[in-house]
């Protein structure tokens, strides 16, 4: 089993954490959470001019041809630096969709421009009755006069706010939470019928709830074939539990790093906290709970080619484990802070945040259980 990555992958992991050491510093960031932009507009532009947002593409789709194991060196440094651009939503998502379903000319209009740092998009697939269910879609699309027109209620749209391009998974038939009868149709944000209201969330990036009342759209804006999203969607979908998984295992990291170097330097008793046993054994349950996860990660990168259930049940395994252990890492980095722990002003208030978040992002820790159990019964 060879776990060791290529020069290449070296030296882009290195370029992303050099960067979130030099230039993504934490009080920058604060500027943008506590300002009414969503993200750093000239941070993105760098991301593009540094190539990462072609990473994850094909070489024919004009990207860098990359895989599970960039976008994981790649969201492990990013979870470390707590960005908050919309690599996730822009790239893994909307362009994860895009490059699975598009066609030439469809990419030439829509993912040349997301790979080139020029458009900003989002996926609606979630819906307030979905209960992390991808085919559970309410939002219809009916066929009149040669054109659709879209009606329904997407809820969390990551990066709605921002978004000029927003791909809605939509019924054309089929009941409501049958798999078969999902369409994808890229509809602008601007387009007549649409309603956003947009928020920032508690990590301090941004989302959308968004309506859609007879939004009409030409067939040109179908993305793939009708009726038959729904592998597409879910697809996608567990790229983005995968990627979210390496954040917060970067999250993990750097919470546990800096409790351990903040119980050096706290004095009480007249000695360093870190001295006392107790506490000691704390911190060591921490970095075995950050190891088992990263060890569940690399499981996942390595079976993600299979594309089967046994990815899924990888996917749903790490996801399961983040869910539990992040919040457990999480609460001690907060408590053995003390107070300080959860205030604005600290970054352990702020990755803790960012955990809590990615618990509940395309499924919470009960929802991959059941996930695990039921393909674990069917292989």
């Amino acid at each position: 089993m060879d776990l060791s990555i290529s020069v290449e992958q070296k030296i882009l992991s290195e370029s992303v954490a050099r960067f979130i050491s030099n230039d993504y510093l934490f009080e920058n960031r604060m500027k943008i959470a506590e300002s009414t932009e969503y993200f750093s507009k000239e941070c993105w532009k760098t991301y593009a001019e540094l190539g990462w947002t072609a990473v994850p593409f094909s070489e024919d789709d004009g990207g860098l041809g990359g895989g599970p194991v960039e976008i994981m060196l790649m969201m492990k440094e990013f979870g470390r630096g707590l960005v908050i651009e919309p690599f996730l939503a822009n790239i893994i998502l909307a362009g994860g969709i895009l490059k699975r379903c598009a066609s030439k000319e469809q990419k030439e209009k829509w993912l040349n421009k997301i790979i080139e740092g020029n458009l900003q998009a989002a996926l609606a697939f979630n819906e307030k009755q979905s209960g992390f269910n991808v085919a559970n879609i309410s939002t219809t699309a009916k066929k009149e006069n040669g054109n659709f027109v879209l009606n329904g209620e997407k809820s969390l749209v990551l990066n709605g706010g921002s978004a000029e391009l927003i791909i809605i998974p939509a019924r054309t038939s089929g009941k409501q939470d049958d798999i078969e009868g999902i369409t994808l149709f890229a509809v602008p944000a601007e387009a007549k019928g649409i309603k956003k209201k947009n928020y920032k969330t508690v990590d301090a990036h941004s989302a959308s709830e968004i309506t859609l009342s007879n939004v009409n759209v030409t067939e040109d804006a179908i993305i793939g074939k009708i009726d038959n999203a729904y592998k597409a969607l879910q697809d996608t979908i567990d790229d983005a539990t995968l990627a979210v998984s390496a954040e917060a295992i970067g999250i993990m990291k750097s919470l546990h790093e800096k409790t351990v170097e903040y119980t050096k330097s706290r004095v009480q008793f007249g000695v360093p906290i870190s001295s006392f046993q107790a506490l000691q054994h704390r911190m060591v349950d921490t970095l075995m709970e950050c190891e088992q996860s990263e060890s569940l990660l690399l499981w996942s990168v390595m079976v993600y080619p299979e594309g089967d259930a046994n990815m899924q049940k990888a996917i749903s395994a790490l996801k399961y484990q983040i869910g539990t252990a992040g919040k457990h890492v999480g609460q001690e980095a907060v408590q053995l802070h003390g107070g300080m722990g959860v205030t604005w002003e600290l970054d352990v208030s702020h990755l803790f945040k960012r955990l809590t978040t990615i618990d509940i992002l395309f499924g919470n820790a009960d929802f991959h259980l059941d996930r695990f159990i039921s393909l674990s019964k069917k292989s």
